[in-house]
C-alpha cells in the first residue's frame, strides 16, 4: 500500500535543506501533505493543535527541490515534509533545556528515493542536535512487506528494507517506545461492496447478517454523544484490561476532527450501534486522504451475543468507500503473528474483515546524547508502571459513578 502522488521528477536528487514553514496555515498545511506519498492523519494539522493542548510544541517543516532551469520561483516544489512535536523535560542541573522530539507517522517522502531520505535523516539529526533532544522518535508508514511474515502471502517491500538499514547504519536506535502500533492491517475499499464482502470470512459475513436480524441498528452519532462514547470506552477498558485517558482528552480530540469534510482536510465521525434504543457498542473512524481510520472501539457486556461490532465495521466500510477512502486502516495489528502475542485475539476479528497485514518499520530514536538517552529509557518505565496505575483506578471511579446508558 503506498501513495505517490507527488513526483520528484529530476528533483529528486537535488534536495534543498529543511525550512520552517510557519507561514503554512491549517487548510494549506493538510494540502500539502496531502500531495506528499503515504499522508498520515497523525501528520495533520489538527493533530498537532490536539498534542498542543496536553503540552507539546509544533513545528512544521519543509523540504523542497531546486527551482527548475529557467523557472523564477525561488523555491522548487516540496519533496518532504514533517510536523515535528517538541516536549521540554525540565531537569535539574542542566543550563541548558532538554527536550524530547517525536514526529508521529512521519516524516512524509518518497522513501524509495536514496538520497532524498539521507538529505531529510541529515537534517532531521541536525534539528535534534540544536533542539538540545534527549531522542528525536519516528514512525513513518516505510512498509518492510505485507502479508503474514513466513507465509507464501507475504511479500517483502525491498524500500522499507533499505530505509531501516539506513537507521541502522546511521546509529538510530529501534526505540523501547513504541508509541504508534508498529503493524496495522488495512481493507482495500476500491472492489465492489458485493467483492469486498466475499473477501471476508464466511464467519463474520453470517454475524453481519445475524446482527441485522437481531434488531441491531446503526446511527452516526454527534458531539451529544461524547459522554455517552467516554463512558462506554471506559467500561471497555476495564474489562479488557488497557489503560485510557481521562474524558477531556478525547473530547479534545473527537471535537477537533468532527467537522464537515472537504477536499484534504480530516474530519471523524462515531458509529453508534443500538438495540431496541440502547446504545451497545459505537466506533470512531477518522477520514483524511483517501484512507479511513478505526482509531477507537468500545462496547458494553449487554447484547454482544447480537454481534453490533460486526455490523458497525461493515457499516464503516461502506461509509468510507462512499467517502472514496481505498483503504480502511483497523489501526494495529500483533508484533509477531503468533497465538502468545497480545493482539492476537483483536487481529483474528480484524482479519475476518477481509484485511491484508502491512508490516510497519516501527519507532526508532535518533540520540545525540547515549547518556542521557539511558537515564531517560530507564526511568520512563517506571513512570508509566504509576501513570497506568493512577488511570486504572481513575477510570475504574469514573466507571462505577456511572452506570446508565441512554442516548443523550
Amino acid at each position: 500500500m503506498g501513495r505517490n502522488t507527488l513526483a520528484a521528477g529530476n528533483n529528486r536528487n537535488m534536495v534543498m535543506k529543511l525550512e520552517s514553514a510557519s507561514n503554512f496555515d491549517p487548510q494549506s498545511w493538510n494540502r500539502l501533505i496531502d500531495a506528499l506519498p503515504a499522508p498520515h492523519l497523525l501528520q495533520t494539522w489538527e493533530w498537532a493543535q490536539v498534542k498542543a493542548s496536553y503540552g507539546w510544541q509544533s513545528t512544521p517543516f519543509i523540504w523542497r527541490g531546486q527551482p527548475a532551469e529557467g523557472s523564477e520561483s525561488s523555491g522548487g516544489s516540496v519533496v518532504a515534509a514533517v510536523m515535528a512535536l517538541r516536549r521540554a523535560i525540565p531537569i535539574g542541573g542542566f543550563a541548558k533545556k532538554l527536550c524530547i522530539l517525536y514526529a508521529p507517522k512521519g516524516p512524509l517522502l518518497d522513501w524509495s528515493s536514496a538520497p532524498l531520505r539521507e538529505r531529510v535523516l541529515d537534517d532531521l539529526q541536525s534539528l535534534a542536535r540544536r533542539s538540545g533532544a534527549i531522542f528525536l522518535k519516528i514512525d513513518p508508514d516505510a512498509w518492510q512487506g505485507s502479508g503474514v511474515p513466513g507465509s507464501q502471502d507475504h511479500a517483502p517491500d525491498p524500500d522499507g528494507q533499505a530505509v531501516r538499514s539506513d537507521l541502522e547504519r546511521r546509529g538510530w536506535r529501534f526505540s523501547q517506545d513504541q508509541v504508534q502500533f508498529r503493524n496495522t492491517a488495512m481493507v482495500g475499499l476500491e472492489a465492489s461492496e458485493e467483492e469486498i464482502l466475499g473477501r471476508m470470512k464466511q464467519k463474520t459475513r453470517y454475524n453481519i447478517r445475524l446482527a441485522g436480524k437481531k434488531g441491531v441498528t446503526v446511527r452516526v452519532g454527534s458531539s451529544a454523544d461524547f459522554t455517552l462514547l467516554y463512558r462506554m470506552y471506559a467500561e471497555t477498558s476495564l474489562r479488557d484490561g488497557f489503560v485510557i485517558r481521562d474524558e477531556g482528552y478525547y473530547r479534545t480530540v473527537w471535537q477537533t476532527f468532527m467537522q464537515p469534510a472537504s477536499n484534504s482536510q480530516p474530519s471523524a465521525e462515531p458509529l453508534i450501534a443500538e438495540v431496541e434504543g440502547q446504545p451497545v457498542a459505537a466506533i470512531i473512524v477518522f477520514y483524511f486522504s483517501g484512507r479511513a481510520y478505526y482509531l477507537y472501539g468500545m462496547s458494553r457486556q449487554a447484547h454482544r451475543e447480537k454481534m453490533p461490532n460486526h455490523l458497525l465495521q461493515w457499516e464503516a466500510i461502506r461509509r468510507a468507500k462512499s467517502r472514496g477512502c481505498r483503504f480502511y486502516d483497523l489501526w494495529g495489528a500483533p508484533d509477531e503473528f503468533v497465538e502468545s502475542d497480545p493482539l492476537w485475539g483483536v487481529y483474528r476479528f480484524k482479519e475476518g474483515l477481509g484485511c491484508r497485514p502491512y508490516i510497519g518499520l516501527g519507532a526508532w530514536d535518533y540520540t545525540p546524547n547515549p547518556g542521557l538517552y539511558k537515564l531517560y529509557t530507564q526511568a520512563l518505565p517506571k513512570v508509566l508502571d504509576v501513570l497506568r496505575w493512577r488511570g486504572r483506578a481513575r477510570v475504574r471511579e469514573e466507571t462505577q459513578n456511572h452506570t446508565t446508558y441512554g442516548t443523550p
